[in-house]
């Protein structure tokens, strides 16, 4: 069973301490460059909120007691798996998650502006698939949009296993090929073929949830 999360709202709609990812979610879905994180305890959040988001938010769990430094390592545009800085999101970007009822089993993905949370695309629900199988189509489902948009607009998601595929250019995955996963393996080996025959010049940055809060794009499905 998952720890108790909770979690605190600097700028939303209201702002305040939640203990649901629900509750913090519909403060932060509409909001213009909504500032929020999770802690693992009460008493750390209500702290956090009333220190105020310049002293915790976008920082690393090590620099949020108050150093005013941030770790922040960067790779070269492009490489799956990077790591965002922590001083910043880049807001100018499409953030991707799945949903998922089972694992395996019925999946759906989505990318949002990760500003405004609008929806971008969508795909699903695909009768039969796994959790790091949707991110993994919904990465590569964001960089042909973006090709054909001529953006080199920043993606985010928050699985490491997907990014580590897409950089590899292959899935390994258990994951059998039957006829009630046939549609996703067919998704994902049109996926595959695209990395193989296109460049990109994206940046593929990991989301940092416990630094960040949710993804934009979060089914909230907890």
């Amino acid at each position: 069973m998952a720890s108790q999360k909770y979690y605190v709202v600097w700028e939303g709609t209201t702002p305040g301490v939640y203990a649901t990812w629900a509750e913090c979610k519909a403060q932060v879905d509409a909001y213009k460059d909504a500032k929020y994180k999770s802690y693992p305890s009460k008493a750390e959040a209500e702290k956090a909120y009333r220190e105020g988001w310049k002293k915790h938010w976008g920082k690393s769990a090590s620099s949020a007691g108050g150093s005013s430094h941030s770790r922040s390592t960067k790779k070269a545009p492009g490489s799956a798996g990077s790591t965002a800085s922590r001083e910043a999101i880049d807001y100018d970007s499409i953030s991707v998650d799945v949903g998922t009822k089972g694992n395996p089993g019925p999946i759906e993905y989505r990318g949002v502006s990760t500003r405004t949370g609008e929806v971008i695309f969508e795909r699903g629900p695909i009768p039969n698939g796994t959790n790091n199988l949707g991110e993994f189509l919904a990465i590569v489902h964001s960089l042909a949009y973006l090709k054909q948009k001529g953006s080199k607009m920043t993606v985010y998601s928050d699985s490491r296993t997907a990014l580590k595929w897409v950089r590899e250019k292959q899935v390994a995955t258990t994951l059998a090929r039957s006829e009630s996963t046939r549609e996703v393996w067919e998704l994902v080996d049109r996926a595959v073929a695209w990395l193989k025959t296109n460049s990109y010049e994206n940046r593929l940055l990991k989301w940092e949830t416990q630094e960040w809060g949710e993804i934009k794009a979060d089914y909230g499905r907890k």
